[in-house]
């Protein structure tokens, strides 16, 4: 199901792959460098249903009017949080779970107070620019007071899963609430190569199952 979105900056997009008997919705954003297509987030939304997990994924406004470069930020949590009627709507009550992938999940974080989300699943969390570690981004992973998720690829040019953890675990007060789950091989697009201990199927079979499992402890809190 293909959902047109109004907003401000132009039409957004939601791809919808709706669980028959429906316990959640994940409500997906993707990166600057590419669209909903990819791997893990078309993963996600081509296994989770079954499981009962509705997948929608959204298409910020830049990408649906086919523009290279993305939004800057606040343009890019303003469309998103357009879009939340809408989810809402889908979501018919039921607990919504916000993520993303790249700038998609920093938007996630962000936003995920004012989106009222029940978790956030961040995949390749961009820490810092690549080269520029001195950039962080860690406040915007350190913004939810829900579960936060995080997969995040061991050759990641963005910040490797290493560099996250130590980054949070370094961080002033408690974030418990943050698990880092390493994606061993994998870069900022979890891709691996050949001799990396995970195969692409592997990559995809890990994204799903953490994913699912994580949804299923979010929805048995009280």
């Amino acid at each position: 199901m293909v959902i047109d979105v109004p907003t401000a900056a132009g039409p957004g997009r939601f791809t919808v792959a709706a669980a028959t008997q429906p316990r959640a919705l994940l409500w997906l954003g993707h990166g600057a460098g590419g669209g909903i297509g990819a791997v893990d987030l078309a993963a996600l939304a081509a296994a989770l249903p079954a499981v009962g997990i509705t997948v929608a994924r959204y298409e910020q406004p830049w990408r649906v009017a086919g523009k290279r470069v993305a939004s800057r930020p606040p343009a890019l949590d303003a469309a998103w949080m357009e879009a939340a009627p809408v989810v809402a709507e889908l979501a018919e009550g039921l607990p919504v779970v916000v993520g993303g992938r790249s700038a998609g999940a920093r938007v996630a974080c962000r936003t995920a107070t004012a989106t009222g989300a029940a978790a956030v699943i961040c995949l390749a969390f961009p820490l810092h620019p690549p080269g520029r570690p001195e950039v962080t981004r860690l406040d915007e992973l350190l913004t939810p007071s829900v579960p936060v998720l995080v997969l995040q690829g061991d050759r990641d040019t963005f910040g490797g899963a290493d560099l996250l953890r130590a980054d949070v675990e370094a961080a002033p007060g408690d974030h418990a609430n943050v698990r880092i789950v390493t994606v061993s091989g994998a870069d900022h697009g979890m891709k691996t190569l050949k001799a990396s201990p995970l195969t692409a199927r592997d990559v995809r079979e890990l994204v799903v199952s953490t994913t699912a499992a994580f949804v299923d402890d979010v929805l048995a809190r009280p």
